[in-house]
């Protein structure tokens, strides 16, 4: 039965493009000839065991960093999550800025947070300072008109069924658009750090007089 194992050869592909090295820069690194990794490469030929002592030797890895990149080959298991809900049992947090309520929180370790929040603030001043945490969001208007103030680009207005995806560590502030009162929008926060959630949190504890419901 065929192995779905990755070659050596591959093996050594990936690791010589995730160092962005050249054959003729990896044989220089290793000691072992251009021909002879080139052959390995193409799976032409294999690698004695002091040979692969020698490249990790020189390579300043252990060897069994060299099979490392197989892992990158197993699929990621299906987890089946899901979760379904309405606002009633949303997590909400109440800020002077802001309303947010944190949908789907029985779902840990989540790569992306979706975000009901009822906007207040309508100048920046009252704002304060702009917010910075990890990741990238998008902002879906619900209702009413809002101003988003970003660190880099000119105040932008949007109105009901219009959205903009931002940074998330760019600096950035909602303020509810001059003739609201208030504005709802929908947020979805994403972030490769399995830590979102507990990050976002944190930023309503640096803030004076927020209070989580």
């Amino acid at each position: 039965m065929p192995s779905n194992s990755p070659t050596l050869g591959a093996l050594l592909r990936s690791l010589r493009a995730r160092e962005g090295w050249t054959l003729k820069e990896m044989s220089a690194k290793s000691g072992i000839p251009v021909s002879t990794l080139s052959k390995v490469e193409h799976d032409r030929l294999t690698l004695t065991y002091d040979r692969l002592q020698q490249l990790s030797r020189r390579l300043g890895m252990r060897m069994s960093e060299l099979f490392a990149e197989a892992e990158d080959e197993t699929p990621p298991a299906v987890t089946a999550r899901r979760s379904v809900g309405n606002v009633d049992r949303a997590v909400r947090v109440e800020t002077p800025n802001y309303d947010y309520y944190y949908l789907c929180t029985e779902l840990r370790r989540k790569r992306m947070i979706p975000v009901l929040t009822k906007i207040r603030a309508k100048t920046s001043k009252q704002f304060g300072e702009l917010v910075h945490h990890t990741g990238e969001e998008f902002i879906f208007v619900l209702k009413g008109r809002i101003v988003v103030n970003t660190e880099f680009y000119d105040p932008v207005t949007l109105g009901e069924g219009e959205f903009i995806y931002i940074d998330s560590t760019m600096g950035h502030a909602y303020l509810v658009a001059e003739g609201c009162d208030e504005a709802e929008v929908l947020g979805i926060m994403s972030s490769n750090d399995e830590e979102l959630m507990q990050s976002l949190m944190s930023l309503h504890d640096d803030r004076p007089h927020a209070s989580k419901l």
